[in-house]
């Protein structure tokens, strides 16, 4: 059970300090916590453009008052397609077999809705909690940044999103975690509402979404708010007075109490907190070891683009670097070399002329040419051979035999350890798993990536720089890179090395790119 306090102790009876008011944010993914955050402060206290992953605290002062102000990671929404089914048989009323089992049910539900509505009953009872992740950050975190408790817990929630019964128990799991007693706290603030259809209010938005965002706002005592986050910045901007009104409605309803987490609670959130922590240590010491008998990570990656003409490789170089180094959408001529540091690595990167798909014959001398002075580029050679293929791409046996065959004559028989399979368009996947779609892609494809030692990656090219999959594919390469040994590179032949600052398009010098890198 969770304790509440008064709140009177955050006035100074010597009016030493304004008095106190604690806010704590919770939210789902891209409801838009941090935006709101932000606009109660006044201020950019907190990095909008990037996932929260653990909690923050801002502080500011409104109309005499001293806010504190806690941003807290996204909760988890449950996707279980078992649980999905599951929850939505709950409330289809379709097999007469089934309805008795479901009513007994809706009947325990209803049970414990109206004992939840009594405050009496919440806070002998509390809802059962899941256990604590050692894989994110819990709500109680943010409780603890705002001691000793906060006197209102803000609900974000998107108009711009469904709002299901899954989102709705994501809600409920959040809330448990805290404790019992918390709906007497909660509020309900929707974002976005800049979205909603012209002449439509918030209320006729609520009846109209659906009854598990209607229970979530009769769960918070009826008690919501809207924000218009791209309006914080203008002139007689009402939002946030009229919110902390709210707030101070909170705190009357309450007599005064603020919310504060059971110490129980607390316990088991620093008992996770170092099981977490252990575990991080434990693969640090791991990753160390490793990195020592193997003689350490490089500091720089040297990549070669490769592939068919129009499969995408400077689309894909751009999402890599984070920056349009690469001309999209023109057939790239001559070689291109671009550098940039990317998740604490020096990557450089060439971009070169597009294959033939039909043969090597077909491929045109000076394209096959300027394929191996994108190699002499990298001396002293690239360490990963990154071979591009659309995933909306059908590889026929052909097609993979031309592969293999512009990898094998261009670079050598032993080109294989250094080639990975990068699938571009990764966008066009959905929520459909790589591995799915390679067991579609038939033998072929298959075939393709034994040939590359089952060494691929999938990447969404269309968001350069903000693809979480960009570091997982420099990991991966360094991955590879270990277990070719001794052969941390592709070494060049000195045959490539002809006129190739002439037909380079780019004027660094290739020694410069090779400083400081521990695979040589």
């Amino acid at each position: 059970m969770a304790a509440v306090s008064s709140a009177s102790d955050t006035e100074d009876p010597r009016g030493r300090h304004p008095p106190e008011r604690r806010l704590l944010i919770l939210g789902g993914p891209q409801s838009g916590k941090t935006s709101t955050a932000n606009n109660i402060l006044g201020e950019e206290f907190f990095d909008s453009g990037e996932e929260t992953t653990h909690s923050n605290v801002g502080q500011t002062e409104i109309y005499g008052r001293r806010v504190t102000v806690v941003d807290t990671p996204s909760w988890a929404i449950p996707s279980d397609p078992q649980e999905n089914a599951q929850a939505e048989d709950m409330d289809i009323d379709k097999d007469k077999d089934k309805d008795k089992d479901k009513d007994k049910d809706k009947d325990e539900d209803k049970d414990k809705d109206k004992d939840n509505d009594n405050p009496k009953a919440e806070s002998d009872d509390p809802p059962q909690q899941p256990g604590p992740s050692l894989d994110s950050e819990g709500p109680c975190m943010g409780a603890i940044l705002c001691p000793p408790g906060p006197h209102a817990i803000l609900l974000v929630v998107s108009i711009t999103q469904p709002f299901t019964d899954i989102e709705r128990r994501a809600a409920e799991e959040q809330l448990g975690a805290l404790g019992g007693g918390t709906w007497r706290y909660s509020m309900v603030l929707f974002t976005s509402v800049d979205k909603l259809p012209e002449g439509v209010f918030i209320e006729e938005h609520i009846a109209n979404t659906g009854e598990s965002l209607q229970w979530l706002v009769e769960r918070c005592g009826s008690r919501y708010h809207s924000f218009d986050n791209t309006q914080k910045e203008s002139e007689g901007n009402t939002q946030v007075p009229e919110l902390m009104e709210k707030v101070e409605e909170i705190i009357a309803d309450n007599q005064g109490w603020y919310f504060e987490v059971n110490e129980l609670i607390l316990l088991e959130e620093e008992q996770a907190r170092k099981a977490l922590e252990e575990e991080r240590m434990r693969m640090e010491e791991h990753a160390r070891q490793r990195d020592q008998m193997i003689g350490g990570p490089p500091r720089e990656l040297r990549l070669l683009l490769l592939g068919w003409k129009g499969v995408g490789k400077s689309s894909v170089g751009n999402a890599i670097l984070g920056r349009r180094f690469f001309e999209s959408g023109q057939e790239t001529e001559l070689c291109l070399r671009k550098q940039a540091l990317v998740s604490g690595r020096r990557v450089t990167i060439v971009d070169t002329p597009g294959w033939d798909w039909f043969s090597v014959r077909r491929t045109p001398k000076r394209i096959r040419q300027e394929s191996q002075r994108g190699a002499a580029l990298l001396r002293p050679g690239p360490h990963t051979l990154l071979l591009v293929l659309p995933v909306v791409s059908s590889l026929t046996a052909r097609k993979r035999r031309t592969l293999v065959a512009h990898i094998e004559t261009l670079f050598g028989d032993g080109a294989c350890l250094h080639t990975m399979v990068l699938f571009s368009c990764g966008d066009w996947l959905g929520r459909t798993p790589i591995e799915e779609h390679i067991l579609r892609g038939g033998r072929e494809l298959q075939r393709l990536l034994e040939f590359c030692g089952n060494y691929y990656h999938v990447l969404d090219s269309k968001t350069p720089g903000k693809d979480r999959s960009v570091s997982a594919l420099l990991d991966r390469i360094e991955e590879m890179i270990r277990e070719n040994g001794d052969k941390a590179f592709l070494p060049i032949q000195t045959e490539w090395l002809s006129e190739e600052s002439s037909l380079s398009s780019d004027n660094t010098e290739p020694e410069d790119d090779c400083r400081g890198c521990q695979l040589q």
